[in-house]
């Protein structure tokens, strides 16, 4: 399972590209993921760079890993998310030139097994529909915060 959403920025490919790549700052734009920080060894986005991000919906908060599998600057980054031992997600932003800025898709891949995906939709949380929602309020954000700062 898959989704994408667009938006249309007022911005460079490369500032927006700056700012969907520093996931430790990832709050400001993301509804569920708080922060982290890079780990292994890792000081920035570069593929095969691990990063330990913080979650948090309601009153739940968990951790996760993310490892990065694309990172072609300004236009392609992409991550794999696992939780303990489960791969749980793909991310990926791809953003291209337009005519006044840049048009940035958003994709998340669901890459939970049958069985994790029914436990954890299992007390009447949506995962597949909370993304789509998450993915449209992150790609709002991210326009207003790049657009505001190129001002």
């Amino acid at each position: 399972m898959s989704y994408s959403d667009c938006i249309d920025i007022e911005c460079s490919p490369e500032a927006v590209f700056a700012v969907v790549t520093d996931l430790p700052r990832m709050d400001r734009l993301s509804p569920e993921n708080t922060g982290g920080e890079w780990i292994g060894g890792a000081a920035g986005p570069k593929v095969g760079a691990k990063f330990k991000g913080t979650n948090a919906r309601d009153k739940d908060a968990w951790n996760t890993i993310a490892k990065v599998v694309i990172y072609e600057p300004p236009h392609q980054f992409a991550f794999n998310v696992t939780f303990k031992v489960f791969n749980i997600a793909r991310w990926e932003f791809a953003i291209e030139s337009a005519p006044g800025g840049c048009r940035v898709t958003e994709t998340w891949t669901d890459r939970r097994n049958a069985l994790v995906r029914k436990q954890g939709d299992s007390d009447g949380f949506n995962r597949a529909e909370f993304t789509k929602e998450s993915i449209r309020t992150t790609l709002e954000r991210l326009k207003k915060f790049c657009e505001q700062a190129g001002e």
